[in-house]
């Protein structure tokens, strides 16, 4: 999966660095705690990290990519890990965590896991915003595995996922200037066992 992004990472930074995400945040942040640690899982430009961190929250960022790592710790001015997903080892670590666009690409058999390890990273009461394109099909492109979510799967998701409640679902359309996509956007809330 990374290949595509080491051998695309500087287009791939160009293209998305940029992006205006206002309403995603507007979205997200109110349930944050004021200078909360935030994990940005599957960073890769650092575009999000460097608006959170610009806020005051305490930024922790991580890609599967080293060449986004490092252009994304040149623009954070601090160190990117490169981490996947299934080697993030933080408990009660965070406030919140932020995959936006980033979990799309694993696969849907894999996703559970993936959803419970993140949760295990969060502290009480903690939040996971993430975002996929709109669909319901598991495909591959570029060399990169994309799966799209719709409602109903991911409510057959979360049934497998008893550490998260869903708090907000709601589409959007990509940021992205000459893109006609559509986004399922979701916000999930640690639950209190």
């Amino acid at each position: 999966m990374s290949e595509y992004y080491e051998e695309n990472a500087s287009d791939f930074f160009s293209s998305t660095v940029d992006v205006d995400m206002t309403p995603i945040y507007e979205r997200f942040l109110p349930f944050v705690v004021d200078g909360g640690a935030v994990l940005d899982a599957g960073c890769g430009s650092g575009r999000d990290a460097l608006h959170f961190k610009a806020l005051g929250y305490e930024v922790t960022a991580i890609d599967a990519s080293e060449s986004l790592c490092k252009l994304a710790s040149e623009l954070l001015d601090q160190e990117v890990q490169c981490v996947r997903f299934d080697e993030i080892v933080w408990e009660r670590r965070f406030d919140a965590v932020w995959a936006c666009a980033s979990l799309l690409h694993v696969p849907r058999d894999e996703l559970v896991g993936v959803f419970s390890k993140l949760s295990h990273t969060l502290k009480p009461g903690g939040l996971i915003y993430a975002s996929f394109k709109y669909g319901d099909t598991e495909r591959e492109k570029d060399g990169r595995n994309f799966t799209d979510m719709n409602e109903s799967l991911f409510e057959d998701l979360m049934s497998s996922v008893s550490s998260l409640e869903l708090k907000q679902c709601w589409i959007t359309h990509d940021r992205r200037p000459n893109r006609d996509e559509s986004w399922l956007n979701v916000i999930l809330e640690l639950r209190l066992l």
